[in-house]
Formats: C-alpha cells, structure tokens, sequence
C-alpha cells in the first residue's frame, strides 16, 4: 500500500441507527475517487489502524469529505470528532479464527453461535473492540487474537472462540471503556457545549496559548437525577483518551482529622501526574455546602482545600474538573467564580 492510495478525511460522529454497526459512511464524492462501492472495507489509519464497512454518507456531507463512524471505530482506530485521518480500500482476507474476550466477568452462554451472527461480514483487527447487544445492554468485547493476523473478516466458516476471562489490557492503559457520545440521547445542545468547554483544550492546548485565551478549570453540570451528567463526563473522558477519576461527595467524608482534604489532594496530584485528564465530582453539593450555613468544620475544611486546589492547578486545559449536582444553589459561592467553576450546564 503506497502513501498516494490513502485520502485525508475528517471523522464526524455516527447517526444514531448506525451505531454499534461497525460501518463508516463516507462521502459520496470520495467514495468515487477511491472507486469503492457500499459494503467495501476500508482501513482508517489514525493513531492505530481501525476496519469498517464502507457506506454511502448522507446527501448533506458530499462535497466536505466527511466520514463518519462512531464511537467505538473513532476509539479503535484512536481519533475524534472533527479530527483528520486517512482511509484507503482494504483486501482483507477471511477469518478463520478469532478470539474474543469481554472487558468485565461475564458469562455468555451459547455465546459463539451468537457472535458468529452478530459478527458475520464485519471487518476486524486484533486488539479491537467490538459492541455487542445481549437481552437489551450494549457489552464491548475485545477481539485478542486473530488467524490470519492483520485485518480480516468474520464469515460463516470464522471459527469463534469465547474465553470467560476478561481481557487485560497492557500496563499503563486504562481499561476499555464503553460509553461513547452516540449512547446520550435527547442531550445534543448540553453535549456541544461540554465539548466546546472541555473536549477543544484537552485535545488541542496549543490553540488556547497561541491566542492567549484561558481554557475552564471546571464545569458545573446541574440538574435532575438520571438526567445524564455522568454519563456526559464519562463519554468526554472516553473521547479524547483522558485519564479519568471519580469523586462521589459522601465517599470523601471522613471521621478523622485532615483525612478528606488528604484524599482530595491526592486524587488532584494523581490528576497532573495523568494529564490530560478529568476529575469527576459527583453531588458535590454534599461536601461544599454554603460555608456560612453550615454548623460542620469538616464541609468548611474541605470547601478551603477545594478552592485551593482548583486555584493552584498547574496544567491549566490540561486537567478539568467536571462537579455535578442536582442543588446548585446548596454550593459555596466562592467555587462558581471565575476561575473555578465557571462554565455552568443545564
């Protein structure tokens, strides 16, 4: 494969019947200039290599170059939204075995004749995911090995095996996660503004340096329970490859003097140690309640650690906080002022 078969595309994100298809629509002027033609494969080549079935893009993507995949093909193949990659046309050849492990214990029982149909004439890649329905939840499962190696495809004759073991991924990495922008629904105003807050400096800091513009240090997302605040946090965190940490406000409580401010502390230098990275505070309203109405010395302690954290953060855009709280009123004023939580969603 020479450089001049490849072509340069920006990845948009998947309509939400195409997700978890394992396809790729593409612009329909591109697909003529490669020569391909619905049910093509195509290797998409970003910081890792991804496979999808090529489709025909839609009516209002022709002329921009447009691919759009979701978000398990966006992580596959390590890119993101509005980010560039390059695709060329694939002769993969047919599996004649695959290996596939889950990301968590699960046990699937008759699981191979049920992955050999979800999975036949899907193009693969060792170490990929892949997202699979089973009685109504969305489970991801790694394809640890492949026979032939290289990328091939899942066929009738594919002989698949199903190991019960998770998979592990190699040191350093956080495991596969699973949760993408295509699994929010009915949130489309709130998640472009989170992007636009959060996803642009964690991706490209040097944007906001070169135009002397200061990227938030935190996000306030308030609103109902169930209404999709942490699932937000965690599919930005996913997207842009983000070290990920989670604070639920009562499980930083502590009896013991000193001990909470040490564990907020601890969380934030394991943050900057990570960058990029995002800390997510979950009903923070309980542990920075207003400090003038509350009687507790811990909630005021923890209140003053909190502000001095976010105000002495080293890798500014580089490390977010993100809080959430279905009480906005109930916080410390002293946190949504600028500089602190000063981006706030409904």
């Amino acid at each position: 494969m020479t450089q001049n078969d490849y072509y340069e595309v920006t990845v948009k994100e998947a309509a939400h019947d195409d997700a978890g298809r394992g396809i790729a629509r593409l612009s329909i002027e591109v697909m003529k200039k490669m020569g391909l033609v619905s049910g093509d494969v195509i290797e998409i080549q970003a910081k890792r290599k991804a496979a999808a079935i090529v489709w025909p893009g839609f009516a209002q993507d022709t002329g921009y170059g447009i691919l759009r995949i979701d978000g398990n093909v966006r992580g596959n193949a390590g890119t993101g939204i509005d980010e560039k990659v390059k695709i060329c046309k694939s002769e993969a050849e047919y599996a004649k075995k695959i290996v596939v492990q889950p990301t968590q214990p699960i046990r699937l029982v008759g699981g191979e004749q049920y992955l050999s149909r979800v999975l036949r004439g899907r193009p693969v890649i060792e170490g990929q995911t892949v997202r699979v329905d089973v009685i109504g939840n969305s489970i991801t499962l790694v394809i640890s090995k492949v026979a032939p190696k290289g990328m091939v495809i899942v066929t009738d004759d594919t002989e698949i095996e199903l190991k019960e073991e998770p998979y592990k991924p190699e040191e350093g990495k956080q495991e596969v996660s699973d949760i993408h922008y295509e699994d929010i629904g009915g949130l489309g105003r709130e998640l472009q503004l989170v992007r636009e807050m959060i996803e642009l400096p964690l991706r490209h800091p040097e944007i906001f340096e070169r135009l002397g513009i200061q990227p938030p240090k935190g996000v306030l997302l308030y609103g109902p329970p169930g209404t999709g605040k942490t699932l937000i946090a965690k599919a930005v965190a996913n997207e842009v490859d983000a070290h990920f940490i989670t604070l639920s406000g009562p499980e930083i409580m502590s009896k013991y003097y000193g001990e909470s401010e040490k564990g907020l502390r601890e969380k934030f230098e394991e943050a900057e140690q990570n960058a990029p990275a995002i800390i997510f505070i979950d009903e923070i309203d309980s542990i920075a309640p207003k400090r003038e109405e509350t009687k507790g010395e811990v909630e005021r302690r923890i209140v003053a650690q909190l502000l001095s954290l976010m105000d002495g953060l080293k890798g500014r855009g580089q490390v977010i906080v993100i809080a959430a709280t279905n009480l906005p009123d109930a916080i410390d004023p002293a946190l949504r002022r600028g500089g602190r939580f000063d981006r706030e969603i409904e």
